[in-house]
Formats: C-alpha cells, structure tokens, sequence
C-alpha cells in the first residue's frame, strides 16, 4: 500500500473544481428561461377599451353551446353559414353590435374559431356576454 506522508505533492493537481462550472450553467439557463418569450395562443381581435354608454339600434348574438354547436340569433348555424351571417350584418346600417355568448363547458377550439371568423368578417363592435354569471366563482 502506497502512502503520502507528510510532503507536499509537486505535480499537477488531477482533480477539476466543478463548482464554477455548475454555477456559470445554472445563471446561463434562468437567463435563458427568462429571454425565451411565452408561447401563446390568441387571436388579435380590437376590442372597445371605454366605459361610455353607446346606444344600438340592434345587436346579433352567437351562442356556443357545451354540445359544440353554433346558435345564430337561436338558429342553428355551421361555421360556412355564420361567416355568410357575419358579412351580411356588416353591410348594415348601423353596424349591429356582436354578442358572443359561450357556454361555460364549451370547448376553446371552437370559440377559437368563431373569433376567427369574426376577425375576417372584420367584425368591429364585439363583446362577451354571460360571463358576469361566473363572477363570483374565483
């Protein structure tokens, strides 16, 4: 069996002190986290920002029901036929005001999709309706 005793050893020192290493990684990966921007999915819809009262002369609701279908004014309606609706009510004078009206169990996928229609229908006056129901739920 082979023992130092008591000198000092000469040579390169054979072990590596990984302690900095592992310290210049873990800042390197938080600014990573940081930097990396939020994957997020939305549709980019200009919403009014004001409180003032507005008066309408009419307004046409799209109700999205749990059971994934589509209620034009109460009328059953497919997605071809809504974007047909969506046109049409933007021709009028006055532009009538748009209520979206989801269920709570309605799936996102398919309220997704009739924001999307209402984007290229370049629907203007739009709002949610029904979410005051849910309020105090959080």
């Amino acid at each position: 069996m082979i023992m130092n005793s008591g000198g000092t050893q000469d040579g390169p020192l054979m072990e590596i002190n990984t302690t900095p290493l592992i310290d210049v990684m873990l800042v390197l990966l938080i600014m990573f986290i940081i930097t990396i921007p939020m994957q997020t999915h939305g549709i980019k819809l200009d919403t009014p920002q004001g409180r003032h009262p507005m008066q309408l002369q009419a307004r046409n609701e799209i109700a999205v029901t749990a059971d994934d279908k589509l209620l034009w004014n109460g009328t059953p309606v497919n997605l071809v036929a809504l974007r047909q609706y969506l046109d049409q009510s933007q021709m009028l004078a006055p532009i009538p005001e748009l209520q979206i009206r989801p269920a709570r169990d309605a799936r996102y996928e398919l309220v997704d999709k009739v924001l999307a229609q209402a984007k290229r229908a370049n629907v203007t006056r739009m709002g949610f309706v029904g979410s005051e129901a849910y309020a105090k739920a959080f």
